[in-house]
């Protein structure tokens, strides 16, 4: 399962099963939409060594991505509590890894999604949406490549010439970064760290802060290998998000 997770062919393939359904629904029932109703990595309660794991989150998150690149409306997980793809450790009650990143997407990822196009390694996912009830573009990068990083620089499309990304966005106003690791660098850890801080429950039981690093616009966007990001643009001017 863990070469599956890391191997983008392999999860590029149910991109036909998206658009199987997402064809489907528009030719009968446009107006209704699909749900993705149950779903978890792997069949028979998950896998005991790897869903509970950061490498699950990419994954999960690339699934999220690319499922709304369809127009499916909700992506249900399978389950907050019981078997191993649960969100939250069965016994303890503890958030597991995936817990954070769904967290972070319900945060930042808003329900308009933007066309992405790329020039770089398929090792290096990308999905972007209208930032969430704020203005600007929210992205998540997800990097599988065991030992490589990337320095991302972005374009934008000038209206009514979408087709041709023609000149490199440099934005004014700081980026807010969110950078999911494994805890030891070990993808099968079951601890991820946001921006270097471990996630683990305070002394009051509570979840973390959970704040984002401010960056400077005009520097590229630093993915570390095997690792998660998301980045929100407050003042990249898309123009589906006006």
């Amino acid at each position: 399962m863990m070469n599956k997770i890391l191997d983008p062919s392999y999860l590029n393939q149910v991109s036909q099963t998206y658009k199987g359904v997402s064809d489907v629904v528009n030719k009968f029932r446009p107006q209704l939409g699909a749900w993705v109703s149950e779903s978890g990595g792997a069949l028979n309660g998950g896998s005991k060594d790897v869903s509970r794991t950061f490498a699950d989150g990419l994954w999960y998150l690339d699934q999220m991505g690319m499922a709304s690149t369809y127009d499916q409306k909700v992506f249900c997980r399978q389950a907050l509590i019981g078997g191993n793809y649960c969100l939250l450790n069965a016994t303890t009650f503890v958030p597991n890894p995936d817990y954070y990143g769904a967290l972070l997407w319900h945060r930042l990822m808003g329900s308009t999604v933007l066309a992405v196009t790329k020039e770089f390694d398929p090792n290096l996912r990308v999905y972007a949406h209208c930032a969430k009830k704020k203005p600007g573009v929210s992205l998540i990068f997800i990097n599988l490549s065991k030992d490589r990083s990337f320095n991302i620089t972005l374009s934008n499309a000038k209206p009514g010439d979408a087709e041709k990304p023609n000149y490199e966005f440099v934005g004014k106003k700081n980026r807010e970064e969110y950078h999911l690791r494994a805890l030891t660098g070990d993808i099968k850890d079951d601890i991820v760290c946001l921006n270097d801080v471990p996630m683990v429950q305070t002394d009051s039981e509570d979840i973390p802060a959970m704040d984002p690093k401010l960056v400077d616009a005009s520097t590229p966007i630093s993915i570390a290998a095997q690792s998660i990001a998301y980045v929100t643009i407050r003042d990249f001017e898309a123009p589906a998000c006006v």
